[in-house]
């Protein structure tokens, strides 16, 4: 069976202070607790800073890396920075929403956005019950003794992979949805990491905790 990957409480606080780049017009920073480690998520001070790696790249083989659409299922909210943000303020420091990386392992330990937890969208692809099973009591799922699911109170989720050319988040959502999990409950965070870098927001590189 492949493994949920997880890592995260979050404990946000802000605060008002002077700085040359704020995330708006009175927000500087947030603190986010990240497996007892204190994290802050702000934008590079730098106002002559630019991107180097593989982010700056504006084009990729279409099939399979092209551009998505808005919302990936008619009912999905569409979030940008702004409302991923507060989504780490209110929905994850109160456990009732998850920010969930739904790139594959390996761009996940190599960076990704304060707070999120790792769950490829190739678990979704499964047609093995018992991981969409594990699955979705993570996600808050209850699940009946016959098997059947509800999702009643369920967890807000907030989704990303790579960017506005990434398929991995957009995959992940459609294959919940079809096993009945509200699209009032999901955001899709469409500019993903290439978006969130761009603006030049706090990135985490971590070491990954697995449930087997």
């Amino acid at each position: 069976m492949k493994k949920i990957i997880f890592t995260i409480t979050i404990i946000s606080s802000i605060s008002y202070s002077k700085s040359l780049v704020n995330i708006s017009n009175n927000l500087e920073y947030i603190d986010v607790n990240v497996s007892g480690k204190k994290i802050r998520i702000h934008r590079i001070n730098d106002t002559s800073y630019k991107l180097s790696d593989d982010f700056t790249k504006t084009s990729r083989i279409c099939p399979p890396f092209c551009i998505q659409p808005i919302r990936p299922v008619k009912g999905v909210k569409n979030i940008e920075e702004l409302e991923l943000i507060d989504f780490i303020k209110t929905k994850i420091s109160s456990h009732k929403g998850l920010l969930i990386d739904a790139r594959t392992r390996d761009w996940y330990n190599i960076e990704t956005i304060p707070g999120a937890i790792n769950i490829p969208f190739t678990i979704t692809q499964t047609n093995d019950k018992k991981i969409i099973d594990k699955l979705f009591k993570l996600l808050g799922v209850k699940i009946d003794k016959n098997g059947n699911y509800n999702f009643s109170n369920v967890k807000d989720l907030a989704l990303f992979c790579n960017g506005l050319w990434c398929a991995q988040s957009p995959t992940f959502i459609r294959n919940i949805v079809k096993y009945g999990y509200p699209k009032d409950k999901i955001y899709y965070y469409r500019s993903g990491m290439q978006g969130w870098k761009l603006l030049g927001l706090t990135t985490q590189i971590h070491k990954v905790k697995e449930v087997k």
